[in-house]
């Protein structure tokens, strides 16, 4: 196979996780079946040096038993004001109150969440799913057998928790009686 090396190149850069050398020799050898994982690994080790030089803003990471290209930490902070950037202009006051209702009350329908909200929630809920923060995680009893919503594995990397047990818990308030209209009791001075 020619340009062996671009062709790793492509397929790691492409992967949405860590690729391994038999992952990525099992696929050339469909195209090819000479190549071998020995020269996988060689093309792998050109690769790695090839993205440590200066002029790359990424570099070829051996991470979760594969490889991905990730950014030189010089650059991390620049890449995360970016993505926040983007992360802040995306969701929605509505859609991030939504999400917090799905989180916190999962699984959730969306009759649920429109009461809690009070005002419809289909384009934020539709929203979420695009963005894949949230998903489908089954259907109720309830008549109609609605959809039931809940967070997805995304919203746990997106938001860096490992578990919905790492959400901030919930203040529980004291219920406090309406005082408005209640007439504080007063001492009057005795008419002696």
């Amino acid at each position: 196979m020619n340009n062996l090396v671009q062709h790793i190149e492509a397929i790691i850069f492409t992967s949405e996780k860590p690729v391994n050398a038999s992952e990525i020799t099992e696929c050339l050898q469909k195209q090819d079946e000479s190549i071998t994982e020995e020269q996988v690994k060689q093309s792998i080790k050109i690769i790695s040096e090839k993205f440590e030089a200066p002029e790359f803003a990424f570099s070829l990471i051996r991470s979760g038993g594969g490889y991905q290209f990730l950014t030189k930490e010089q650059y991390q902070e620049t890449v995360a004001l970016m993505l926040h950037h983007h992360a802040k202009r995306r969701l929605t006051n509505s859609a991030l109150e939504t999400l917090s209702i799905i989180a916190y009350k999962q699984p959730v329908t969306k009759t649920q969440i429109e009461q809690i909200r009070g005002v419809n929630s289909d384009y934020a809920v539709n929203k979420l799913m695009e963005k894949e923060l949230v998903e489908i995680v089954g259907r109720g009893d309830e008549v109609g057998k609605p959809l039931l919503y809940g967070t997805s594995d995304f919203f746990m990397d997106y938001f860096g928790i490992n578990s919905i047990d790492d959400l901030p818990k919930i203040k529980e308030f004291e219920e406090v009686e309406n005082q408005i209209g209640n007439a504080p009791s007063i001492d009057l001075p005795s008419d002696n």
